[in-house]
């Protein structure tokens, strides 16, 4: 049976999509993308994603996963002219994952606007992974072995579940996943984040902030520091925090197209950053028939 249909489809909801928060959706980068990971339509987890800053929703991802036997997403977006090429230790990190640790399956964040944004490494849900192992990936920041010990003392060794790259900015964030309610205590969060070296959050990011169950930090090869830590909570309530005080994220997550039975999930995820903070939400429009489930992440 052509893939014809299927294609149409997913253009069409992912115009849908970016229409409800107010972007055009080019069907010329959609093709594009689509031609180099063929896969996307037949087999993939698929989200659109929208980050709402300063009330400004800038883009809009439409990230989705990728088979192992696909090869690295970051080779295939730059063989099909979807990524810059980049002079950096960064560009040989997911092949010294796949030798050293148990890679599951492969995502990418792709901006329908702006192109190919970052390439994931997804865990298998039943090994996650502990810090030491990640920091001897040879091609890994010293970075992490800065932070190591802090996030061993907040109780988030052993639940690595993905690590994104960003290879045009030369950022990464390591997501840790299945966090208990006393991750998220308030006592907790506000010491974990003044020892991070970010602001004060506001009330609001830390009400958000409880109720989450994953939080990932991003860092950077190029800077000791971490840029920012982002929370996030998974739900099928399109009105739950921040929906109410960010009307577009609201509007995305009460009608966004989606394909599987039952109500629509979504994941909420509020960000904290040196120069402000922000909120983020993905709305999963195509679940796999054996769903790589993983932390939904932002920029």
């Amino acid at each position: 049976m052509s893939a014809e249909p299927a294609i149409e489809r997913l253009c069409v909801a992912a115009e849908d999509a970016a229409g409800i928060v107010g972007l055009e959706c080019p069907r010329e980068k959609m093709t594009a993308v689509l031609t180099a990971f063929p896969n996307v339509v037949t087999d993939s987890t698929v989200v659109f994603n929208v980050v709402n800053k300063g009330g400004r929703v800038g883009d809009m991802s439409f990230d989705f996963t990728v088979p192992l036997a696909a090869g690295d997403p970051y080779e295939r977006a730059l063989a099909h002219g979807l990524a810059e090429e980049t002079n950096h230790p960064v560009r040989g990190m997911f092949a010294d994952m796949l030798t050293t640790l148990p890679v599951d399956c492969y995502g990418v964040d792709y901006g329908v606007n702006g192109g190919f944004n970052k390439a994931y490494a997804v865990f298998p849900m039943g090994r996650l992974q502990e810090l030491d192992k990640l920091a001897a990936v040879p091609a890994m920041a010293d970075t992490l072995s800065k932070w190591m010990g802090l996030l061993v003392d907040y109780g988030l060794d052993g639940r690595v579940s993905t690590v994104a790259v960003d290879h045009a900015n030369r950022t990464w964030n390591v997501y840790f996943n299945g966090l208990s309610a006393e991750h998220f205590e308030r006592p907790t969060l506000q010491a974990m984040i003044r020892n991070f070296g970010l602001p004060e959050p506001s009330a609001r990011l830390l009400d958000f902030a409880e109720t989450s169950s994953a939080l990932y930090p991003t860092f950077s090869w190029d800077s000791p520091e971490i840029e920012r830590v982002s929370f996030s909570t998974r739900t099928t309530d399109p009105n739950a925090l921040p929906a109410h005080v960010e009307p577009k994220l609201g509007a995305l997550a009460a009608n966004a197209p989606y394909t599987y039975d039952g109500d629509r999930r979504l994941v909420f995820a509020g960000a904290l950053t040196t120069g402000g903070e922000y909120y983020k939400l993905a709305t999963y429009y195509q679940m796999a028939t054996a769903a790589h489930d993983r932390v939904r992440r932002g920029s």
